[in-house]
């Protein structure tokens, strides 16, 4: 009789070992055998088991899908657990058969699935599992793992349900687990995921993105240097750019995969250990695929991709620091290259509005680089592409405030006057590169012109009143003026070229000076500044002296009154109190602008006012500035000396010696009487105010062409024939002379007696030509003689006397010394300062006359031994040099 087989312990009643050796592989021991028993020598096993407790006409079958509603708990979980062998393990060993003698966190694992997936989550096994992994920390790699096979089998099947159920059991037990041992489930996690995203199924996509936030949200201690989210970057930024055929299914998608990009952001960003979310690589693939969902805004479409679109986009730029602004404001402008976006204005300028708003201000002055580096690279593409490009420089230098242009002031200012340049060239040559391949017309290129004008006052605003300064100063210094090389043109512009060049500069120059404010005139028309500005008021060109004429009233102009003045010229009874008039004496400073520029500003206006091209807008802007200067400069002296200039403009006006027309004679007159009204309230005596007001009046019912009314409009009247005007009509200086008597004026009235009258200078000689091309034109005056010609030898001797006399005659009597001693005090204690200047300048002349005799004989050669004087050369203190001449 063969020996007993020994039990094994913990076997379900009426089980015994045979029976169980039917199920193991061949080959394998049971590992509590007798010692020297095999498998051979047990008796024959059992065809097949029969469980107790099964109720009659119920047979056991091991379908996966098993459905015993009559069964009771044992058999029921004895069938589970048949179902787990097959479904869950393989057959390694004996403790894999039976659910009971399972690793406890498997079964805790298998508990959480319902038998239907429509039931969801086990909570109460949802609750074991987490306090076991939180017990057992070290069994959370195995519990994900687990979790990982589970969801892969079930995606394989295609059972969704357990899927959703697996992704739910991972996520509670990562917000679950401490931020120590969270490293052992990550792993399992993102793999888990990247199964997700790579399945064809859009709501696994939403699902896996869905935990991908949440996993993002949760803040760790310790990072992890090994982890790689290329993958979660490449995927989320493809369903960025999904193109479902359901619209309802495509916004979902969209908006899962910038979500899922807002989650890598946020994971990457602020650690700088882990993967360098800032790459080029990885920018290149985020920025594109924000900005084709932000293109496909509309207004009030809450929850939409673009909404969200924004919002992570400004999420990522209010992360960037310094050294990473450029990576990310690259990709933005390659897609707006690629896609054509610059036209039209709107997106582009949107898109930056949004990078303006969300980054740092500190970092803003490199948006502002970066985009005048792409403005000179496209230099030679079309001009709706760089009108594109200034608006959206003009929109982000509004949007930042002071310093946004950054360290490189000057060379932001450069660039876009090199871009006006440009521009001007190709209007001329009506195509925009060299090869005359690509043509472009007057009108595009001027919408460039205007845009850019408008992006140079737009940073200019930004700056202190310093660097404004500076700023016009340098623009300045690149208008061609006349007498000075044009530093800024093309050498094929020619004349119009350089025209166009001084309109656009002084266009510049007008938008910066519009803003200025300074308190010190001083400051804000330095000589440097003021001398070539002032040329260009004597240029032919009408437009020219227009835009110079509202530059220096915007310049002195500090309380703003130009505006109140131009809109209120169609009347010559002006009344000032709308102004804002100054309440304090003038200030040191503007005494010292008074006495050292004063002069020179009145004799452009004076010339100014002798131009034949001149148009209403010229005269209404001539008035402007004379009644700005009485207002911001009012004290006796200056309004005397304005007053004395009005006085000479309506003699200017009246004499039939220049050559004006009847149209600049009436502007002239409009000019001083719309002056005089203005000076009249504000300082001098009543008679003044009514004598002025009298000689308006007559000419209202008389004379309506010689007012401000009928002139500073674009439909103007004029009499036929030969303009005459009566006495009547004139402003009589003897009659203002005797108003101010008796009044704080009465100092200054003795100067009433010698008439204005302005001095012609050299610079006003050379300023008066049509433009700098004229002055490039301009030869040098040297008059070299001839070798061939034959010259008289000199044969004058010079001695000790010859020099006396030329330097001093000593023919005079003490007598005749002392009477011109006398006159000379005499001169200066009586005459008026006109004469004195003149006396003085002619004394110069003969000075310089005698020195040149002096010179003339200390130079000459000496005779030639062949008796032949050699050729004489041109001194050089004679040598006129032209002014283009560099010294």
């Amino acid at each position: 009789m063969p020996a007993t087989l020994p039990r094994f312990p913990n076997m379900p009643r009426g089980v015994t070992v045979p029976t169980l050796l039917g199920s193991l592989p061949r080959g394998i021991n049971p590992p509590s055998l007798p010692r020297g028993v095999t498998l051979p020598s047990l008796p024959s096993l059992p065809s097949l088991p029969r469980f107790p407790s099964m109720p009659r006409g119920v047979t056991m079958s091991l379908p996966r899908a098993v459905a015993m509603p009559t069964v009771s708990q044992a058999p029921r979980r004895l069938l589970q657990d048949c179902c787990s062998v097959f479904d869950h393990q393989t057959a390694g060993g004996l403790c894999g058969c039976c659910w009971a003698l399972r690793p406890r966190y498997k079964r805790l694992v298998d508990n959480i699935f319902p038998e239907d997936p429509e039931d969801g989550l086990v909570k109460a096994n949802m609750e074991k599992l987490t306090f076991f992994a939180l017990s057992a920390p070290e069994k959370l790699d195995r519990i994900a793992a687990y979790l990982l096979e589970r969801l892969t089998r079930d995606l394989n099947r295609h059972r969704y349900g357990y899927v959703c159920i697996a992704m739910e059991a991972l996520e509670q037990l990562l917000l679950a687990c401490h931020c120590q041992s969270i490293n052992l489930l990550v792993e399992s996690f993102l793999s888990t995921l990247r199964l997700l995203l790579e399945a064809d199924k859009p709501h696994l996509h939403i699902l896996a993105t869905n935990s991908f936030v949440k996993f993002a949200n949760i803040e760790e201690d310790t990072p992890s240097y090994h982890r790689s989210y290329d993958f979660f970057v490449s995927r989320f930024s493809e369903m960025c750019h999904s193109e479902h055929d359901d619209p309802g299914t495509q916004n979902k998608i969209r908006v899962s995969g910038i979500r899922g990009l807002q989650g890598v952001v946020r994971k990457t960003v602020d650690n700088e250990l882990q993967v360098n979310i800032w790459e080029p690589r990885h920018m290149e693939q985020i920025v594109p695929a924000l900005l084709v969902n932000l293109e496909q805004h509309t207004p009030n479409d809450s929850g939409s991709p673009a909404e969200q679109t924004e919002v992570c986009f400004r999420e990522l730029l209010g992360r960037a620091a310094y050294g990473h602004i450029n990576n990310a404001i690259r990709p933005v402008l390659m897609h707006l290259d690629s896609h054509s976006l610059w036209e039209g204005r709107g997106f582009a300028v949107r898109c930056f509005q949004i990078i303006m708003y969300s980054i740092q201000s500190q970092h803003s002055h490199l948006v502002i680089q970066q985009l005048l580096g792409h403005l000179d690279a496209n230099s030679r593409s079309p001009a709706s592409v760089r009108a594109g490009i200034v608006e959206v420089l003009s929109e982000a230098a509004v949007i930042e405030a002071t310093g946004s242009v950054g360290p490189t002031v000057l060379e932001v200012f450069n660039t876009l006057l090199r871009q006006l340049r440009q521009s001007v060239d190709y209007q001329l040559t009506g195509y925009y590169d060299n090869a005359g391949k690509h043509k472009t017309t007057s009108s595009k290129e001027e919408t460039l012109q205007d845009a850019v004008i408008r992006t140079i006052g737009s940073f200019a605003n930004t700056l202190p009143v310093y660097q404004r300064s500076e700023v016009m100063l340098f623009i300045m210094g690149k208008i061609p003026v006349p007498g000075i090389y044009p530093a800024l043109g093309s050498p094929n512009a020619g004349f119009e070229g350089s025209r166009m060049i001084q309109v656009m500069l002084l266009k510049s120059l007008l938008q910066v000076s519009e803003r200025y404010e300074s308190s010190n005139l001083l400051t804000a028309l330095p000589s440097s500044f003021l001398e070539p500005l002032l040329s260009f008021t004597l240029m032919e060109d009408p437009e020219i002296r227009l835009l110079v004429l509202s530059i220096l009233t915007s310049l002195i102009d500090r309380r703003h009154n130009a505006a109140r003045l131009s809109g209120a010229t169609a009347s010559a009874a002006f009344d000032v109190s709308s102004l804002e008039l100054k309440e304090d004496r003038s200030s040191r400073q503007d005494i010292l602008f008074v006495r050292k520029h004063a002069q020179r500003l009145y004799r452009h206006v004076f010339l100014a006012c002798k131009e034949e091209s001149s148009s209403h807008s010229h005269y209404q802007q001539l008035f402007i500035l004379l009644a700005v200067l009485s207002v911001e400069l009012a004290n006796e002296e200056v309004m005397v000396d304005l007053i004395r200039l009005v006085l000479a403009l309506q003699e200017l006006a009246s004499s039939n010696q220049e050559p004006l027309t009847p149209l600049n004679r009436c502007g002239v007159h409009a000019v001083c009487a719309a002056a005089l009204g203005v000076m009249s309230q504000l300082g001098p005596p009543s008679p003044v105010q009514q004598h002025v007001a009298q000689v308006i009046e007559r000419r209202r019912k008389d004379a309506p062409h010689l007012l401000p009314e009928n002139i500073f409009c674009d439909s103007h009247s004029l009499p036929d024939g030969e303009l005459k005007v009566d006495q009547e009509f004139l402003f009589v200086q003897w009659k203002i002379c005797e108003g101010l008597t008796a009044s704080s004026y009465s100092s200054q009235c003795e100067r009433f007696n010698t008439p204005y009258t302005p001095q012609l200078t050299d610079e006003d000689r050379l300023a008066k030509r049509k433009s700098v091309g004229d002055v490039v034109s301009l030869q040098m005056e040297m008059d070299p003689q001839s070798p061939e010609t034959p010259q008289k030898p000199q044969t004058e001797q010079i001695t000790f006397e010859t020099l006396k006399n030329a330097i001093e005659d000593r023919g005079f009597v003490e007598e005749e010394e002392r009477r011109k001693r006398l006159e000379v005090v005499e001169r200066f204690q009586t005459a008026p300062f006109e004469e004195i200047a003149a006396h003085c300048g002619s004394r110069a002349s003969l000075l310089q006359s005698k020195l040149d005799q002096v010179f003339d004989l200390i130079i000459r050669p000496p005779p030639s031994p062949s008796g032949q004087s050699p050729p004489r050369s041109t001194p050089l203190y004679e040598m006129k040099f032209p002014d283009l001449c560099v010294y």
